[in-house]
C-alpha cells in the first residue's frame, strides 16, 4: 500500500497549532473535514477520541497514530502533522511526540486500515525516514519525505 494513495497533500499540517493530545487530534481531523473526505466530522472524531482512551496510540519512535473507525467517512483517509514542539501522547516508550497520523475508514474497510497502519510502522523502524521525518520543516517537505520513501 502506498501512503499517498490514501494522504491528501492538502491533509498534511506541519507546525501544527495544537499542543495537546485531544486537540491534534480534532486539527487534523479537521484538515480532512476541510478537504471534503468527511461526511460527518462530529461522528470521525468522536470514534477516534473514543479509540483512544481505550489506549494510547503514541507508538514509540516519537509517533502517535490515532485511529478509529466510523460510518463518518465512506473511504480510508489520512492526516498527516507536526507539532511545534514534541507533545505528551503517553507513548509505549515514554517519549513524547513528534509526528501524528491519524487514520479514519468505514467499518467495513478493516483490511486496508491495518494495512495502513503496517506500513506506517514499518516506515517509521527505518532510521532513514525517522531522521527526514524529524527535518521536515513545513508541510511540503513532510509530503515530499512521504513520497521519497514510497
Amino acid at each position: 500500500m502506498k501512503l499517498t494513495t490514501i494522504l491528501d497533500q492538502r491533509c498534511v499540517c506541519v507546525p501544527m497549532n495544537a499542543g495537546d493530545k485531544e486537540s491534534a487530534i480534532t486539527e487534523l481531523v479537521d484538515l480532512l473535514e476541510s478537504s471534503g473526505q468527511l461526511a460527518d466530522r462530529d461522528h470521525v472524531l468522536k470514534a477516534i477520541i473514543q479509540r483512544e482512551k481505550t489506549a494510547s496510540t503514541g507508538i514509540g519512535h516519537g509517533l502517535a497514530v490515532p485511529h478509529g473507525k466510523s460510518n463518518g467517512c465512506k473511504k480510508l483517509v489520512m492526516a498527516m502533522g507536526k507539532p511545534a514542539t514534541p507533545m505528551d501522547f503517553d507513548s509505549k516508550d515514554g517519549n513524547p511526540v513528534e509526528i501524528i497520523v491519524l487514520l479514519a475508514s468505514p467499518p467495513d474497510q478493516t483490511g486496508p486500515h491495518i494495512q495502513a497502519l503496517a506500513r506506517i510502522s514499518r516506515l517509521m523502524l527505518m532510521d532513514e525516514f525517522r531522521t527526514a521525518m524529524a527535518r521536515a520543516r513545513t508541510s511540503d517537505e513532510l509530503w515530499q519525505v512521504i513520497q521519497n520513501h514510497e
